[in-house]
């Protein structure tokens, strides 16, 4: 849990510039992939990051400039980051403008449950980070090179003078 905003701040900077990282370098051909017939393409789970950012904000009390939580995934990988990079930045502002160190520790309610502002906070961006791990296995499935995030991505490595690591 985020007991300041600065310090939500600061990780929610790093982990949404990975995000956004991330999505770029999806390409419009690579949205459908999926692992199995009935799971989630990538397209769609890039998606449901914009999505999210809006709707939990929205339960969180801040108003997120994102799409609709019922709006069609695109099919242009670049109007999905365009999306993320807005909502990101949004979702930044409003907690850091709006915002004070008390209010992280106010009860909200979220999905029924009663739950710390500095809790959803903490929740939104593991979900995040959940997801964007599940994207890059589908990108390595689309042939999709993967960013490093907190280290080295395979591809990455010879960058740094090394071989890749098993």
């Amino acid at each position: 849990m985020y007991r300041t905003i600065e310090d939500f701040i600061k990780v929610w900077k790093y982990e949404s510039e990975s995000t956004a990282k991330t999505l770029k370098y999806l390409t419009d051909s690579a949205l459908p992939t999926k692992v199995t017939e009935e799971g989630r393409s990538l397209g769609f789970l890039a998606w449901h990051i914009v999505l999210t950012l809006g709707e939990m904000g929205g339960h969180m009390g801040v108003i997120v400039n994102a799409p609709p939580e019922n709006s069609e995934e695109p099919k242009d990988a670049e109007k999905i980051v365009l999306a993320y990079e807005i909502a990101a930045m949004s979702l930044e502002v409003e907690v850091q403008s709006k915002w004070n160190d008390a209010m992280l520790l106010e009860v909200i309610e979220m999905y029924g449950e009663k739950w710390r502002r500095g809790d959803a906070l903490s929740s939104l961006i593991r979900h995040e980070i959940h997801h964007r791990a599940q994207m890059t296995v589908l990108m390595r499935q689309a042939g999709l090179k993967v960013p490093g995030i907190y280290g080295p991505a395979k591809e990455e490595w010879a960058d740094i003078g090394m071989p890749a690591q098993r």
